[in-house]
């Protein structure tokens, strides 16, 4: 047959090439690595194992020899006995509501404390930031008694201030993680918001945090595990059991010769929860925010 003139001919296609897969060689260097990583991480993770496998033996269980490592049978009213036999509400309520205004005012005056030390030029800058680092190497165990003094003598103690305030306006390392970062953002951007006649705090705050939310979500992270799992302060600025933390209350497990040990391990399972669910779904935050961060610095 003729193809009619004017229409285009049907070209041929090449044959599919075939695409040879190439076989990556395993190292026994990466095979070692590899297990070493695992050893490592079971090692790390093991005590945590071991609490959430407690948390549901009976006390027989606990302290047997040899141990036993899955329980049998499961005891699940550890988890409802612990939680009826404190006031755990109460005491999830506090945490949550300290750690959530602390990590708040620490983002806020940190990220401001930060931006003054890294774009404000002022005499002595470099002197008070050294000054202001040093206090990261002062144990908090060597203030702890002139802060209970102060907070005696203006009658905050037994209060939730004697935790909140200290700790909402003070905290070294989350200035120094949030300067390294605004330290890499380009100075063209502040002179051309100078050129429009913004003033310090309009670029502080529409400018520099926008930018810098990676450090802060990592920062606020590290805040809120740190307030949460914060146990010496309430023990001694708290003495009534309606303002005690969920640290605080789960010591109340410990007697002075007998220890409900399934009853304090379901409680500890409980009270670590919200700080491992924060943890897995904002890891790549923290990642993100602490690379970042040593990059720019």
């Amino acid at each position: 047959m003729k193809m009619e003139e004017g229409k285009p001919t049907i070209q041929q296609q090449p044959p599919k090439q075939v695409r040879q897969i190439k076989k990556t060689k395993i190292r026994p260097s990466q095979i070692a690595l590899h297990l070493a990583l695992i050893i490592g991480s079971l090692v790390m993770a093991g005590p945590f194992i071991w609490m959430a496998l407690s948390s549901l033996k009976s006390f027989e269980q606990i302290f047997a020899v040899p141990p036993v490592w899955i329980p049998d049978p499961f005891m699940w009213s550890n988890i409802t006995d612990s939680l009826s036999a404190m006031p755990f509400g109460r005491a999830y309520f506090n945490s949550f509501y300290i750690s959530f205004v602390v990590v708040f005012s620490q983002l806020l005056t940190c990220s401001m404390a930060a931006y003054a030390f890294a774009k404000i030029k002022f005499p002595g800058s470099r002197f008070l930031f050294v000054a202001f680092l040093a206090t990261m190497m002062v144990p908090m165990q060597v203030t702890l008694i002139p802060l209970y003094i102060i907070m005696d003598n203006i009658g905050w103690v037994n209060s939730h201030l004697s935790i909140l305030v200290p700790n909402a306006l003070f905290n070294a390392f989350g200035v120094f993680l949030l300067r390294q970062f605004i330290m890499g953002i380009p100075k063209e951007m502040e002179e051309a918001a100078v050129m429009d006649g913004a003033n310090p705090l309009y670029i502080y705050w529409k400018i520099i945090l926008p930018l810098v939310r990676p450090a802060l979500a990592a920062f606020g992270i590290f805040s809120f595990i740190g307030i949460w799992n914060n146990f010496i302060q309430p023990l001694v600025f708290l003495s009534d059991q309606d303002l005690y933390t969920v640290p605080l209350l789960l010591a109340t497990f410990k007697g002075l010769y007998v220890t409900n040990w399934p009853l304090m391990m379901a409680g500890a399972t409980i009270s670590v929860i919200p700080v491992l669910v924060i943890y897995v779904f904002a890891q790549r935050q923290i990642i993100e925010g602490i690379a970042l961060t040593g990059v720019k610095g």
